[in-house]
């Protein structure tokens, strides 16, 4: 009986060890590496997700990390390849205005070849923590205006993706369009602007009340003499600017210079925890679980801020996977706009066009609204974005049905569209019509914008056949929860009526 009893016990652990491999073999399915591919990239297609759905959880995230790169895989546009041109010193009042002109329209073709990369991108998660660098790491081109400096600050994001935040700290804070933007410029020892020591603490390290006026103050005089090289646009220490005396920075006394308060900044707990906050909100839920938070960010200090290790553990927590969570982030306009254009595998050799519907649903690339950046989630939706939205799911929708994204004839440029929003005399006709140039190159960019439009290709039946060979159907394809308006009863979702859901709103 005893030996009976026994066998009985031991027949669950054994079909337990048989059974569990074969579970782990079968993989996490399409809903999980549809959640996981969305959250940390854009909408994926219905390849993307049969190839993670077969992995275990634990396998996928280990090879979207190590699938992450750190150079474009699409040449930057020609008008943005050079180096920074700052204007001449005694350049004339019209000759300046079509310099800042210039810049604007460079930046117009940078937004573009952003669009194109995250589009081309075999890592999403790249072009994903490359915007979140972005928006953490906040400058504009409306206040830098040099196009090349915003390149450069975009790579500086990319190659830093998911490396080591106290190297990049450190070289974000010495990024030319950073020192511009943050007036670090004029920081000089007889008088010193606390602008960039201020923004250093309460939105890149520390958050807002860990710290004094007075420490505010004293690292303000620290990071004196930082400047920018007028002739090439490079950073540049000048050190008869730097106040070389004793400052007093959280409680600590010393000769501190810039590099050595960020290493103080960086000593911080505060700073790990503030970092994984805006993790946690920008890939798991609106509500960070603080001991949760706290649990990375140790793990974060531990590895001595590796980057890599605390999305792993983020990735990987319980709270990302949990069905409490999902469908519970607003996705932002360009994950939106890339998101549905990846996922439906729509052709887009230019994706100029798609800048003008960036910019009426509030994300201007390189061109975040303040110093704090855009808030993001619930923010994302107000009365006016979400009919934009609607219609720019509708004309996709629309064109699934005709295969084309085109229409009939070259569209009216709108002048307060991004591309000329800001351009000294864009939206005045009588200055416009003082300076050819701007109008040369609003006419280019209007064609530029149709032909565009003329080469998107759809291909709603190749699409069909990828669902259908992948096992896949519109729904699990394209949300991350049930449709809120079910169908009738009797009929069958469409394109149209899955993209025009709320749920598509949502990740």
């Amino acid at each position: 009986m005893t030996k009976y009893v026994l066998r009985m016990a031991y027949f669950p652990v054994l079909a337990a060890m048989l059974i569990m491999p074969v579970l782990a073999a079968a993989g996490m399915g399409p809903a999980d590496a549809f959640h996981l591919l969305s959250r940390t990239g854009f909408t994926p297609n219905p390849t993307e997700i049969s190839q993670y759905a077969g992995l275990s959880r634990e396998a996928a995230v280990d090879q979207l990390l190590a699938g992450v790169t750190t150079r474009p895989v699409t040449p930057y546009p020609a008008s943005v390849s050079g180096d920074a041109g700052f204007p001449r010193a005694r350049m004339n009042e019209s000759d300046r205005r079509d310099f800042v002109a210039d810049q604007r329209f460079r930046t117009y073709d940078l937004r573009a070849w952003w669009l194109g990369e995250m589009l081309q991108t075999p890592s999403p998660l790249t072009e994903r923590m490359t915007l979140f660098w972005h928006n953490h790491f906040v400058s504009s081109e409306q206040k830098v205006r040099l196009a090349s400096l915003m390149r450069d600050q975009n790579q500086l994001f990319r190659e830093n993706a998911i490396g080591n935040f106290a190297k990049l700290l450190h070289a974000a804070s010495k990024d030319p369009a950073m020192v511009i933007y943050l007036d670090a410029a004029t920081n000089r020892k007889e008088k010193p602007n606390e602008n960039f020591a201020r923004e250093v603490m309460e939105l890149f390290t520390l958050g807002e009340g860990h710290y004094s006026e007075q420490d505010i103050k004293e690292a303000a005089r620290a990071f004196t003499g930082w400047s920018v090289e007028r002739r090439d646009g490079q950073f540049v220490y000048r050190s008869m600017w730097h106040d070389g005396g004793e400052k007093t920075i959280f409680g600590k006394t010393g000769r501190f210079d810039g590099d050595e308060v960020l290493d103080l900044l960086l000593a911080r707990k505060e700073t790990s925890e503030f970092l994984v906050t805006k993790l946690w909100r920008e890939f798991v839920s609106p509500q960070p679980d603080r001991g949760e938070v706290e649990r990375i960010a140790t793990i974060l200090r531990e590895q001595h801020y590796e980057m890599k290790t605390a999305l792993r553990a983020l990735f990987l927590s319980k709270s990302f996977w949990d069905p409490e969570n999902r469908a519970a982030l607003v996705k932002s306009p360009t994950e939106l706009v890339v998101g549905s254009l990846r996922a439906l595998q729509i052709s887009v050799p230019d994706p100029s066009p798609f800048i003008r519907t960036l910019h009426v649903l509030g994300q201007d690339l390189f061109a975040p609204p303040n110093v704090k950046g855009w808030p993001g989630n619930d923010v994302w939706i107000n009365a006016s974005t979400l009919l934009e939205r609607k219609q720019f799911l509708d004309r996709l929708a629309r064109a699934e049905e005709f295969g084309s994204a085109a229409p009939r004839q070259a569209p009216q440029m709108d002048t307060r569209a991004p591309e000329t929003a800001g351009v000294p005399g864009a939206d005045d006709p009588a200055a416009r019509q003082r300076s050819a140039f701007v109008i040369q190159k609003v006419a280019a960019q209007r064609q530029r914008a149709f032909e565009a439009l003329r080469n998107i290709r759809l291909a709603p039946q190749s699409w069909s056949e990828s669902l259908a060979r992948n096992g896949l159907d519109m729904q699990n394809a394209l949300l991350a929860t049930a449709p809120v308006a079910a169908p009738a009863m009797g009929t069958q979702l469409t394109l149209r009526s899955v993209l025009l859901d709320a749920a598509y709103q949502v990740k």
